[in-house]
């Protein structure tokens, strides 16, 4: 545990005497994940040391004394529901693809939304996350036969939710629920523990609803290839690109006083007013990264409102950027 995410597991191994040890878990892991075979010796010797190995490969790690580890919340009354672990996985990977600032405290950057949505008879479960100039959405929609247990909208801490990433596999089913302050996932003889952040999340439903305008259909691969070779000459200083949408064309052009500038048109379907925006093209790569299928849709109204992104065939996942100042 690290106070805010804890992990318990339960695992088969020959006790030849009942205990407890502390020991350094990143250590303890990276000795286990090179280990050259699958039994490993473990065992407390003189002054809460720690021996670890075989009789070919010995460690001796340095020990704490268990009674002053803090101990996990007992998992008790924990109204649990089902979910495939992999569609799980991705909603939290393209979720915290946004993270804030590490000096930021506030609990709508630091964590994510999280909560359950019934409407035209779906359920779904939904994680909106924001760092303030981008944010993100991301459903999963359950059977209708799933009777989800009634949650208020919680916010679950980022860094928990990383750990819960590399926690889930991607087959298999996995249990998550609420107990008190906690998110809790469980998969097999392992529960992972979160603490959940105080706090109210901004209201975002008016942010994510399109505007009444011409939609821009574009191939997901070549504006991704596009924007990654204009971000070549980007810089701590100068991270924006300028993306002039005229008819039937958009010109990308980025601009490095320190370095260089570049430039880079393609053909799209646009029939209105010019527009002349920028954008931090690594945030719309990471959004492309996001998004599963071919064409996405970029929903731009003018230079100062917000552009809102999301998949033609994909609607389970939508992202909304703020323009740069030019």
């Amino acid at each position: 545990t690290d106070l805010e995410t804890g992990l318990e597991g339960t695992y088969p191994a020959q006790v030849d005497n009942p205990g407890s040890i502390a020991i350094n878990a990143r250590k303890f892991f990276e000795i286990v994940r090179e280990f050259p075979s699958n039994d490993i010796n473990v065992h407390e010797v003189d002054n809460r040391w720690i021996e670890i190995g075989n009789p070919a490969i010995q460690y001796h790690i340095v020990g704490m004394d268990p009674d002053e580890f803090p101990d996990n919340p007992n998992i008790t009354d924990v109204a649990f529901f089902e979910i495939e672990s992999d569609p799980l996985r991705k909603m939290i990977e393209k979720s915290i693809i946004i993270s804030g600032a590490s000096d930021d405290k506030r609990a709508h950057i630091n964590g994510a939304l999280f909560e359950k949505i019934e409407e035209n008879d779906e359920k779904r479960i939904r994680i909106v996350s924001t760092d303030g100039s981008r944010l993100s959405k991301c459903d999963f929609v359950f059977d209708k036969t799933v009777d989800l247990p009634d949650t208020e909208k919680i916010i679950i801490p980022k860094k928990g939710l990383n750990e819960v990433v590399k926690f889930l596999s991607s087959e298999g089913i996995v249990s998550i629920g609420l107990m008190n302050n906690y998110f809790v996932v469980k998969k097999d003889v392992e529960i992972i523990i979160i603490r959940l952040l105080e706090g109210e999340f901004p209201e975002y439903i008016d942010i994510i609803k399109k505007e009444d305008v011409h939609d821009i259909v574009i191939d997901r691969n070549r504006i991704t290839m596009l924007l990654k070779r204009m971000s070549i000459l980007s810089s701590e200083n100068y991270k924006g690109a300028v993306f002039d949408f005229s008819e039937n064309r958009l010109l990308v052009s980025a601009t490095n006083p320190e370095i260089g500038e570049s430039k880079e048109d393609m053909e799209i379907a646009f029939d209105r007013e010019k527009i002349n925006v920028a954008f931090n093209p690594k945030y719309i790569i990471e959004i492309m990264n996001a998004i599963e299928g071919e064409k996405v849709v970029l929903n731009i109204h003018s230079e100062d409102k917000p552009c809102i992104i999301e998949g033609v065939d994909d609607k389970s996942y939508l992202s909304v950027i703020m323009p740069m100042r030019i």
